[in-house]
């Protein structure tokens, strides 16, 4: 390896130390144990799995999390596998989005209309295109022709930025540092894969996409300012149903609720999954936060609507 190739790569790794030791980590919200709410959960997924029975839906195939956040400075919390890491197929998206708005607040990223039109495409659309473009400009790295394993080096450090950044917030056991694909990755980025094991694939919880979320709503995420924008593209109509309504509104917690709810959410599917991270605020003043993942029954469209139904009607109370 060139000699100026071991300099770069040190003078990135002493950038990211000092960058870590500067921090002021954040610690996780603290989340109330509440034995109604774990309850509640339990009776959700048991109706879920007992409506799925046919499908042979396995207890490893689901996970949730629940927070009630009528108390705001103090959320409870329940939840059902909620510390397992799950591919989260477009749910990713949702943590692309608070770094962005993290990198626009400190100065990192130029505010562009280019930059706003990909943000909006990749939370309202779900556009993996967009995504792409928005992991670029975070960690300063682009897909291409595979490199040398010096430069994937610096590549993969690069490539980190946002792992990094959540992990400063206390964050732990995910994985934020790929592209969502139509069709599959290749050069660079499957060279990167083979190589980074395992963190070869994006993981999260239920429980950190629970948090995320709630940061947002809560207005802690970034300032109130960028919250209440993020919210904005979360925003739902679940009782549109006109045919262009968005799927991501018909399809997953939205099915679920009664008139004069509000939804704000990020779904995510492929061929082997099927999310839905919602916010959701009740006519009648409840509010939380719902994130359920399944995995190997992608097309069953009942799972996450049966958990949010059981949910709804014991919020309601």
């Amino acid at each position: 390896m060139p000699c100026s190739h071991y300099f770069l790569i040190l003078a990135l790794t002493l950038c990211h130390l000092a960058s870590a030791a500067l921090a002021q980590p954040v610690p996780p919200s603290m989340f109330l144990q509440s034995k109604d709410l774990d309850s509640l959960l339990n009776r959700a997924v048991q109706a879920a799995f007992d409506k799925s029975a046919d499908k042979n839906l396995q207890t490893n195939q689901l996970a949730s999390t629940l927070l009630d956040l009528r108390q705001p400075d103090r959320p409870a919390m329940a939840s059902f596998r909620g510390g397992e890491r799950i591919y989260p197929a477009s749910v990713i998206k949702l943590f692309y989005l608070v770094a962005a708005h993290r990198w626009l607040e400190d100065g990192k990223l130029k505010d562009t209309e280019e930059l706003r039109r990909a943000m909006r495409d990749m939370i309202v659309d779900s556009s993996n295109d967009a995504t792409s473009l928005l992991v670029d400009s975070l960690t300063d790295t682009t897909s291409g022709p595979e490199l040398s394993p010096a430069e994937m080096e610096i590549w993969y450090q690069k490539r980190n930025a946002v792992n990094r950044y959540f992990t400063s917030l206390g964050f732990t056991n995910i994985n934020v540092n790929r592209k969502p694909w139509n069709e599959g990755p290749y050069g660079r980025e499957m060279q990167s894969i083979k190589l980074h094991a395992p963190n070869h694939r994006n993981w999260l919880t239920t429980d950190a996409t629970a948090r995320m979320l709630a940061e947002i709503v809560e207005h802690k995420a970034v300032s109130p300012a960028r919250c209440d924008e993020m919210l904005e593209l979360l925003k739902r109509d679940p009782f549109d149903t006109t045919p262009s309504a968005n799927s991501q509104a018909r399809g997953f917690t939205g099915m679920a609720l009664p008139a004069g709810s509000k939804l704000w959410s990020k779904a995510g599917w492929t061929s082997e999954t099927r999310h839905d991270a919602a916010y959701v605020e009740l006519p009648g003043g409840a509010k939380f936060v719902l994130v359920i993942f399944t995995t190997g029954h992608a097309n069953e469209k009942e799972i996450i609507p049966t958990i949010a139904r059981v949910v709804v009607e014991g919020m309601a109370k």
